[in-house]
């Protein structure tokens, strides 16, 4: 397994993350598929106070109390549940952010977190007052660093210019090339590092049922699966499409199996030519976002 350094931070995580929002609620098997990853090489571990009302966080924070120092731990907040459950509400205001991260460490059952992530954003919230939140939990020891999962270039801009933050997690795959049209440059020559989701495109790019996605027609779609069978070389090349930016630093896969975890972790090891991922990439025209530009 490689490592990348996140942003301008002195964290390093693995070129491959887990995500955590794919466990059921089976906690010996969760606990038994993180520490798998663990002894794989995997030390980013991606889960959300959002994620089954918290309690992904609970079997997450049970599932590597043995090695917590070792790993870097990340989580999300901006999402506040609605006091009868029915849904939540987008909430990125400081007291908030304040509040909610007490109930993170108490669930994770940890004195810190090491990646704390702004779950979404828009481009009306109060920035400054979201970013003077995170720069209060950073200084007293609560979280090491933070960043944002968004897609929206114009949210993204702003915390470029006006934060500090070492990562932005945004969906990017060989059927989502929206970020290269300006993001990954921009968080490149600003040394921010990309967390990659979405990476395999729910499946499609293996061999789940097509379907129009992002801009792409169903027979786009089924165009580069089968430009991917045909090689054989699936997942590696998806893994790798994503790596080869400067800016990526993790590719973070939702695991829910340990065949998953193996077929991953060995995809990974694999070589794909330059060659091959110019054709890929010129198989179809990369798509580019419609709004929030």
């Amino acid at each position: 397994m490689k490592y990348q350094t996140l942003g301008k931070s002195s964290l390093s995580v693995s070129e491959i993350g887990f995500g955590c929002m794919s466990l059921g609620e089976d906690q010996a098997h969760n606990s038994r598929i993180i520490q798998q990853a663990f002894d794989r090489g995997i030390n980013l571990f991606d889960t959300a106070d959002l994620y089954q009302r918290g309690q992904n966080e609970v079997m997450v924070g049970k599932a590597i109390r043995d090695f917590r120092k070792e790993i870097i731990l990340a989580t999300k907040v901006g999402n506040q549940w609605k006091p009868d459950g029915s849904g939540w509400v987008w909430n990125p205001r400081k007291d908030y952010i304040l509040q909610a991260v007490e109930n993170s460490l108490r669930r994770l059952k940890t004195d810190y977190i090491d990646l704390y992530q702004l779950h979404g954003g828009t481009i009306e919230d109060p920035i400054d007052q979201t970013i003077e939140a995170f720069e209060e939990l950073k200084a007293k020891g609560k979280i090491l660093q933070y960043g944002i999962s968004s897609i929206r270039p114009n949210v993204i801009r702003e915390y470029v210019k006006r934060s500090n933050i070492v990562s932005v997690m945004m969906q990017y795959s060989l059927l989502d090339r929206r970020p290269e049209e300006s993001c990954l440059d921009l968080l490149a020559e600003n040394k921010i590092s990309v967390l990659t989701r979405g990476t395999l495109a729910k499946g499609m790019l293996i061999d789940k049922p097509v379907k129009d996605y992002l801009g792409y027609s169903e027979a786009q779609v089924a165009k580069m699966q089968t430009a991917l069978a045909a090689k054989a070389d699936a997942i590696p090349a998806a893994l790798r499409y994503v790596q080869e930016q400067a800016a990526v630093a993790s590719a973070v896969i939702g695991l829910r199996t340990e065949q998953q975890l193996a077929e991953i972790c060995t995809a990974n090891q694999e070589t794909i030519t330059g060659d091959r991922l110019d054709f890929l990439a010129n198989l179809l025209p990369p798509n580019t976002y419609a709004q929030h530009r």
